[in-house]
């Protein structure tokens, strides 16, 4: 039996010799490579690092939009869960510092081989903190399982200030709409990694992978231009109110938009919220609601078809003044809310199209002047109406305005003498500077979500169609493209692309990109510009716009009044466009206001008023100086020119989708379209079945008896 011992044991031995000689030899020959192998398969850990998205800040630096960490509370129930001791002291600091409940968390605890339980989310640091230092101390070291998870949340410190320029963001770091939409590339950044492994000796090793933060974005915007804005939209809308109001600063001199705002604005800060659509369900606001062409939508059936049973019942409510603003809210389905939603965050000023009015005759005697049409010492003769081949079009001064020279036919606002003047550049040379001023496409500026407006090409530009363009109506145009053309008149013909931000930086503030200004083209010439400036100035000074007065400045505008759909309802959309100083341009100034909440609207100059009031404040602000004495406030009685329609129909609108989002709330997913196909820039093309959208009637069709009236 020794021996069988012995025997065995020996030849367990040699095994032994074999195995570490060949253990030996591999690692002599392959260690290297087993050893990366082996190190390989033993990570022990991997935790994502966001990066900072980075700041949007105005033209002077201060910040509009901003991204703060927070954390998110997470727990190891299994490392909890190693003694009776660390439980009990780990769920009393919880409990202690933070808004849990024991329940809760013996609830997260039950799944005990777990690593990763979220418990709270966006904490502050003022939240955290209190915790960590408890953790420091030796009560606290009993404490185990609990760590933070850092992560970046946007916020913006003046809550609605520039919100439609701006936009928001979404989970994920999406921008949605404005210049977060835009820039979302430059602002997002990369991620970074650490990375953990147990070496042979089983001591733990890390590698760190610094995340990229993203790139800050200096807008043009000025916050003190923007806060000025929106101070007297606020003050005009407590007041007297309207379906909307909307204003824009430029600098005519670089295309820079200053100022970009409009009526109803939200906070950035809880864009989903139902704050940001609550206004529109109040009494006043309800039937511009209703009337909205994606609300009309949403209720419209098929002929032979009735409207669902919880559609009626909603349309209802809605329609029932009696009920609460609030009770209203509470009861609207999801799909109906996000409509509200897409309205709420719509930028108006780049986004919807209207018909200009008399704000358009700039652009034509523009054209006339810069063509030779027009040697600038022509004068027409105003009877009150002019007929174009079948059709007598009203001047809105029914009983004419005489005799007037092109700079009176401007400060009178005369449609007859703007008639004339049309007829006689032809359609070819009244196209080419509907082409020339941009008019029909898209201006280019940074913002997602831009119309191009509808305007009658050269192959449909019949006489009857150019005498009313010739003073803005049967086209439509968007605020952006009127602001940007009017710097270009008024500036020496420097057509500049409107932009919205003047540079890109790093963190540390070192240039990435900086956006220059771009003339795209040559609009009209120097000398056309000068007469021009004069001409606008003596419409301020004797002519339509005398309320845009501001005493000591010399300012020069155009006022428009546009009757609004159906003709004859008494709702028009009211606007005046100025600069200010005459002799040497800095600012620009254009104001809509759209159905205010007056009983005769067409007359009242609101769009001149609100624009005096922002030159009032702004021109001290941007350090324009005075160069002018005693001037007068203007004529208080004077208005804005009646409109004078000629057909009864609809004006199209383009039939654009700038929905920033089409999917349900939480997905946030934007569905803007700026570089998409657009229709054909003629009324005729617009699809007949879009509500809304299409003539009814044609000028070919109307009705050989138009209003005397001019309504």
């Amino acid at each position: 039996m020794k021996n069988k011992l012995l025997f065995v044991a020996g030849c367990v031995l040699l095994g032994f010799l074999v195995l570490i000689g060949r253990m030996i030899y591999i690692n002599a020959k392959d260690g290297k490579r087993y050893e990366k192998i082996v190190l390989a398969q033993q990570s022990y850990d991997s935790i994502e690092i966001p990066y900072r998205r980075g700041d949007i800040l105005d033209r002077n630096g201060t910040q509009l939009a901003t991204s703060e960490k927070v954390y998110n509370l997470i727990i190891e129930p299994k490392n909890i869960l190693q003694s009776d001791e660390v439980k009990e002291a780990t769920l009393d600091a919880l409990t202690k510092y933070f808004d849990l409940k024991e329940k809760d968390l013996k609830e997260a605890l039950e799944d005990d081989t777990s690593l990763y339980k979220k418990m709270l989310k966006k904490l502050p640091y003022e939240k955290v903190q209190p915790f960590q230092e408890f953790v420091a101390t030796k009560e606290g070291r009993k404490v185990r399982g609990v760590w933070f998870e850092e992560e970046y949340e946007r916020y913006y410190p003046y809550g609605s200030l520039a919100c439609h320029a701006l936009g928001f963001t979404v989970s994920g770091n999406v921008g949605q709409g404005g210049i977060e939409g835009r820039y979302s590339e430059d602002l997002n950044g990369v991620n970074g990694r650490e990375y953990g492994y147990l070496t042979q000796e089983l001591t733990l090793e890390r590698t760190t992978k610094a995340p990229v933060n993203g790139y800050n974005v200096v807008s043009t915007i000025d916050a003190n231009a923007q806060n000025i804005v929106e101070k007297k939209i606020q003050a005009f809308m407590k007041e007297t109110g309207a379906r909307n109001v909307s204003v824009l600063v430029m600098n005519p001199n670089s295309g820079e938009v200053l100022a970009m705002a409009n009526s109803n604005s939200y906070d950035l800060n809880e864009a989903y919220e139902d704050s940001a659509i609550a206004y529109m369900f109040e009494a006043r606001n309800i039937d511009y609601l209703l009337t909205d062409s994606e609300v009309k939508r949403y209720f419209s059936v098929k002929e032979d078809e009735t409207l669902p049973e919880e559609k009626a019942v909603l349309k209802a409510m809605l329609e029932n003044k009696d009920i609460a603003a609030s009770e209203k809210l509470k009861n609207i389905p999801d799909d109906f809310r996000l409509i509200c939603l897409n309205k709420a965050w719509r930028n108006y000023i780049i986004s919807d199209g209207f018909e200009p009015g008399s704000t358009y005759k700039t652009f034509t005697i523009a054209g006339a002047l810069e063509d030779s049409v027009l040697k600038g010492d022509e004068t027409f003769y105003c009877e009150g109406s002019f007929d174009v081949e079948d059709w007598t079009i009203n001047c809105h001064n029914h009983s004419g305005h005489g005799v007037l020279t092109i700079e009176q036919s401007l400060m009178y606002s005369c449609n007859v003498a703007l008639m004339r003047i049309a007829l006689a550049e032809g359609r070819t040379t009244f196209s080419k500077y509907q082409d020339v001023f941009g008019f029909g496409k898209r201006t280019g500026v940074d913002l997602t979500g831009e119309a191009s407006g509808l305007i009658y090409d050269e192959s449909r530009l019949n006489n009857v169609e150019l005498a009313t363009s010739s003073f803005g109506q049967g086209l439509t145009v968007t605020m952006m493209q009127i602001g940007a053309a009017f710097c270009s008149v008024i500036n020496g013909g420097d057509y500049y692309e409107p932009h919205m931000v003047k540079q890109i930086v790093d963190e540390n503030g070192g240039v990435i990109r900086n956006i220059e200004p771009t003339v795209l083209r040559k609009t009209i010439s120097s000398e056309t510009s000068a007469f021009l400036r004069d001409d606008l100035f003596d419409v301020v000074d004797s002519g339509t716009a005398q309320k845009a007065k501001v005493e000591g400045y010399t300012i020069g505008g155009k006022t428009g009044t546009a009757e609004k759909l159906p003709r004859g309802n008494g709702k028009y959309l009211l606007s005046f466009i100025g600069f200010a100083p005459v002799e040497n341009p800095e600012v620009v100034v254009y104001v809509t206001v759209d159905e205010p909440n007056v009983a005769d609207q067409a007359n009242s100059g609101l769009g001149t008023i609100i624009a005096q009031s922002v030159f009032e404040e702004l021109l001290p602000y941007m350090n324009i100086y005075q160069t002018e004495e005693g001037n007068s406030a203007g004529d208080p009685n004077v208005g804005d020119q009646t409109a004078t329609p000629i057909y009864n129909g609809d004006v199209p609108e383009e039939d654009i989708n700038n929905d920033l989002n089409q999917d349900a709330p939480e997905e946030g997913a934007d569905n803007n379209n700026p570089e998409g196909d657009t229709p054909e820039n003629t009324p005729e093309d617009v699809p007949e079945e879009t509500p809304e959208t299409t003539p009814e009637t044609t000028p070919e069709e109307t009705p050989e008896t138009v209003p005397e009236d001019g309504q």
